[in-house]
């Protein structure tokens, strides 16, 4: 047919045409402009001239399509799902979720959150928050209890709406219970003292849900508001006296309930003041430099334990008091030195955790020191015997010496009387010879032998002798001769 040449002689520009990307299959509409040649008396050089039209319009559209890469590229993005959508809380009313930012945002950044939320088995999604919301978490109201929702979280930039991040389970919407428990602090949990008159200011916190019923008892009986304050919060219970009394002391019990579950804890409080004083002290008795005392318990020990007593003195004579003892913990006690001459009156005063009592009690009696005349009695001592046989304490070591060289021999011994010391050769005694040196001197003894020869060897003892003994100590003597060799015989 006529019509048909037309389409196989293309242009350039339409074969690039055909090999553009994906855009330019646009400029397909022309040789749908040709069918017009349709009449056969039409030249066949017609569809040739028509040609040139074609080639423009195929040329237009592949211009856009050359700068449609680049318009692509600077189109804003939009980000990536939000992550980690979880349920925060949940009521039968409302329902928290959080979740985190997503981890492409791009360069046209981040505008906002939008939640939306549909019943479980419908497709209908509900938007709930009409502005977009900048916070990682969101709290929907005015739900109905029993219903079963599935909510997601879309981020939205100027590149539009992200892939929504959805929960992980449709979450019913219902009242979650959660059984009480109570937080007792560590200093609460043996015992809490105050002074009289101070403020006590209790803060107890507690777990539950829904918010718990609390109820506070004193000694098993309910607390006197007008005594005591009591506000209670979601997450605690805050005990409150504004001036504490000693008939505030008690064991007070905490009970936190959540339907049918309960949690019970105690704490003791304990007011406490200074001691009255002791009921009497009484002077028992006196004797030399000395006064002896004995006293009664306060009968007011201030709510406390009594840890201690201070007893005071006072000479008639100044009238001023002097402390003797301190955190003393008997009920009676000796002053001692007393000055010979006066009289002397007594106080004793109790002590507590919080002090001394404001008043000490005195003895009626007063204690009379009186100047008596004093014999001295010289101590009798027992004179010790000090008398002992002679021992020795260090023994005569054996010896070897040579030929020509001065020698000695050493021992010590002790005794009492001193002991008469005796040097023996071979079991004869040695005299004045002026051979040996004889020395004794603070129990050590020695025997000197000058230039001894080979003859003086032998076994030496030394004996010890006085009127409660005698010991003896024995060694060895070696005397050894020089031996020259025949090379310095010569020399």
């Amino acid at each position: 047919m006529p019509g048909k040449p037309a389409p196989i002689k293309k242009s350039p520009a339409k074969k690039a045409a055909g090999k553009a990307p994906e855009p330019a299959p646009e400029p397909e509409p022309a040789p749908v402009e040709a069918p017009p040649a349709e009449p056969a008396a039409a030249p066949p050089e017609a569809p040739v001239e028509a040609a040139p039209p074609a080639e423009a319009d195929a040329a237009s559209p592949a211009a856009p399509a050359e700068d449609a890469p680049a318009a692509e590229e600077s189109a804003p993005v939009p980000t990536s799902a939000p992550l980690d959508v979880s349920v925060e809380d949940v009521n039968d009313s409302s329902l928290t979720i959080q979740w985190r930012t997503p981890e492409t945002i791009g360069d046209s950044g981040l505008d906002g959150y939008t939640i939306e939320y549909c019943k479980d088995g419908t497709t209908a999604w509900v938007v709930v928050n009409e502005e977009l919301t900048q916070a990682n978490c969101f709290c929907i109201k005015n739900l109905t209890a029993g219903d079963l929702l599935l909510v997601r979280v879309v981020a939205v930039n100027a590149g539009g709406r992200s892939e929504p991040g959805v929960l992980a389970a449709p979450v019913p919407i219902r009242e979650v219970v959660e059984r009480p428990r109570i937080r007792m602090p560590r200093m609460l949990r043996t015992r809490f003292i105050r002074q009289v008159g101070e403020q006590v200011n209790l803060v107890i916190p507690f777990l539950g849900k829904p918010k718990p019923v609390v109820s506070w008892l004193k000694d098993g009986q309910p607390v006197d508001p007008k005594r005591l304050n009591i506000r209670n919060s979601d997450n605690d219970s805050i005990m409150f006296i504004r001036t504490a009394q000693r008939e505030d002391s008690g064991v007070y019990e905490l009970t936190v309930k959540v339907d049918s579950f309960e949690d019970k804890a105690a704490l003791t409080l304990q007011i406490v003041e200074l001691p009255g004083s002791p009921v009497s002290v009484k002077l028992v008795d006196s004797w030399g430099f000395n006064a002896a005392l004995e006293w009664t318990p306060p009968k007011d020990n201030g709510n406390t334990d009594i840890t201690g007593y201070t007893v005071q003195k006072s000479d008639r004579k100044t009238g001023e008091w002097f402390t003797v003892l301190e955190h003393y913990h008997r009920l009676s006690a000796t002053v001692s030195d007393l000055i010979m001459g006066n009289s002397y009156a007594f106080r004793v005063f109790a002590e507590n955790l919080v002090g001394k009592s404001e008043k000490g009690t005195v003895t009626k009696q007063v204690a009379t020191i009186l100047k008596t005349g004093i014999v001295y009695k010289p101590p009798q001592y027992v004179d010790h015997d000090f008398t002992e046989a002679p021992k020795f304490t260090t023994a005569l070591n054996d010896r070897a010496a040579t030929v020509g060289y001065t020698t000695k021999l050493l021992c010590s011994v002790r005794g009492s009387p001193k002991p008469q010391i005796e040097w023996l050769k071979n079991q004869m005694i040695i005299g004045d010879d002026p051979k040996y040196r004889k020395l004794s001197n603070q129990g050590i003894c020695s025997l000197e032998i000058r230039k001894p020869g080979s003859f003086d060897g032998g076994v030496y003892t030394c004996r010890a002798k006085n009127a409660q003994g005698e010991a003896t100590v024995s060694c060895k003597l070696e005397v050894k001769q020089v031996i020259i060799g025949e090379a310095e015989k010569r020399k």
